[in-house]
C-alpha cells in the first residue's frame, strides 16, 4: 500500500520564522510552497489578479504590475479596502494551493508544505492533513518584524489586528515549532516532526 502524502498547512503570526520552517520542511525532503510567493507572482506585470488590482486600485498598478509597497499604503488604513484586496487574492491563492497538491501527488512526493498566513482565518486548514504553528515571543516578533523594510509600529499594529493571535493559533494547530530557541532547536523540531508523519 502507498503511503500518504501529507499535506501540512504551515501557518504563523507576522515574523515568527514561518519561511524559515519552509526550508527547513525542503531539507526533509517535502515540497513547498509559499502563499506569499503566489501573491507575488499573481501581481505581476502579467499576473492574473493585477487587471482585477488596477479597477480598485488604479494609483498603485504600474507598467510593471502592482506597486505593493504603494498598496499597502492603500489598505492598510481602510479596512473595507483590505478586505475588498483579500477577496481578490484569496480564490486565487487557494486554486495556487489545490492545483500545486494535485501536482506533487502525481510526482508521488513524501508531503508537502503550504505556507498560509491566514490558514485558520480563512478556513484553508480543512484542505489540509495536519496543521503547524510557528511561534516565537511577543519581544521577538516586534524585533523581527520592525527590521523589514517600510515597517513602522502603526503598520505591525494593524497587519496583527488582522491576524489571528498567536495563542489563538497555537491552541487550534496540531503541532507548535518554536522558532525563538535557536535554529538548531528549530530543526531539530522540524526533524522530529517528519519523523512522526513518515
Amino acid at each position: 500500500m502507498a503511503k500518504k502524502m501529507f499535506v501540512i498547512g504551515l501557518t504563523g503570526s507576522i515574523g515568527m520564522g514561518k519561511s524559515t520552517a519552509c526550508k527547513m520542511f525542503r531539507e526533509c525532503g517535502y515540497a513547498s510552497l509559499s502563499s506569499d510567493q503566489i501573491v507575488h507572482d499573481l501581481c505581476g506585470e502579467k499576473g492574473k489578479a493585477t487587471p482585477k488590482i488596477a479597477k480598485l486600485f488604479p494609483l498603485a498598478v504600474g507598467k510593471h504590475g502592482v506597486d505593493r509597497q504603494k498598496l499597502g499604503e492603500l489598505v492598510l488604513a481602510d479596512e473595507e479596502k483590505f478586505d475588498k484586496l483579500e477577496k481578490i487574492l484569496h480564490p486565487f491563492v487557494f486554486a495556487a494551493c489545490k492545483d500545486f497538491v494535485r501536482q506533487e501527488k502525481k510526482k508521488k512526493s513524501k508531503g508537502v508544505v503550504l505556507e498560509i498566513p491566514l490558514l485558520f482565518e480563512t478556513g484553508f486548514n480543512t484542505k489540509c492533513d495536519v496543521t503547524v504553528c510557528v511561534s516565537a515571543t511577543a519581544d521577538l516578533q516586534k524585533e523581527r518584524v520592525m527590521k523589514r523594510r517600510g515597517m513602522t509600529p502603526k503598520k505591525m499594529k494593524v497587519l496583527l489586528k488582522r491576524q489571528m493571535p498567536d495563542r489563538e493559533k497555537r491552541a487550534r494547530a496540531d503541532f507548535i515549532i518554536r522558532s525563538d530557541k535557536g535554529l538548531q532547536e528549530m530543526h531539530r523540531q522540524i526533524v522530529e516532526l517528519c519523523k512522526s508523519l513518515s
